[in-house]
Formats: structure tokens, C-alpha cells, sequence
């Protein structure tokens, strides 16, 4: 069973879920506020170091026109930065959609913005699980 982190980018937040490939499930976990729209890269060492993940999934944003979107270059960038970091691997996956998806899921349970994120970096997750069976 490997672990895998699952990641929302966005400038000023940046949602993350935790997912096994047993299951191909995944949970939301958490949203990382951004410095200076930089990562808050100790809190996302904190994460690695306690789920001890083999890769990550980084959510790529798409138009629906299937062109990126402005983000795009910047949540690949993020993605490299995971990679080189830390010496996983990093996939990316396209994230269209998912906030909205996430939105819906959690209906009137929604507490935060913050919770927004994470079940969206949960969706990612599982999308990049589901297409690896």
C-alpha cells in the first residue's frame, strides 16, 4: 500500500488530501494558507514527514475548452518545486471541475473556504487513482 498527497494549488491557499492505492480512496486533510502568495513550504514538510507519501497528485486547471488556464503554469511550477524538494514524484492531473464538484459534495456541511479546498485536492486525488486502474 503506498500513500499519496493530493494537492489544490492556488496562489493564496493551497488545499491537500491524504490517499492510498489499495483503496484508490482518499480524505481530505487540510488547506495551507500562502505567504506572500508563496507556498508555506515548512507546514508542507510537516506534511511529508508525517504521511511519508511515495508521490504527490498536483490538480492542473484546465478551461473547459480544454486549454490551461492562467494557473496552470504556476501550479506546474509548484509541482516541480514538490518534486525538487522533497525527491518524490509528482503527477499532475487535470482539475476541472473539482471545485465545484467539491462544493456540491459538501453541500450545507460546508464550514470554510478552507474545507472547499481540501475536498477538492481529495477529488483530484482520486481522479489520478481512478485512472491508474
Amino acid at each position: 500500500m503506498d500513500t499519496l498527497l493530493g494537492f489544490d494549488f492556488g496562489p493564496r491557499k493551497i488545499g491537500v488530501a491524504v490517499g492510498q492505492t489499495i483503496t484508490g480512496s482518499a480524505s481530505p486533510l487540510t488547506t495551507i494558507r500562502s505567504h506572500g502568495e508563496r507556498p508555506d513550504w515548512a507546514r508542507i514538510e510537516g506534511l511529508i514527514r508525517e504521511w511519508q507519501p511515495k508521490a504527490a497528485v498536483v490538480g492542473l486547471p484546465f478551461n473547459m475548452d480544454d486549454s490551461e488556464t492562467a494557473l496552470a503554469p504556476r501550479a506546474r511550477r509548484f509541482a516541480r518545486q514538490l518534486e525538487g524538494r522533497f525527491g518524490i514524484q509528482v503527477h499532475l492531473v487535470d482539475e476541472r471541475l473539482t471545485s465545484l464538484e467539491a462544493r456540491r459534495q459538501l453541500g450545507r456541511a460546508i464550514r470554510s473556504v478552507e474545507a472547499i479546498d481540501a475536498m477538492a485536492a481529495k477529488l483530484i486525488l482520486e481522479t489520478w487513482l481512478c485512472e491508474q486502474h
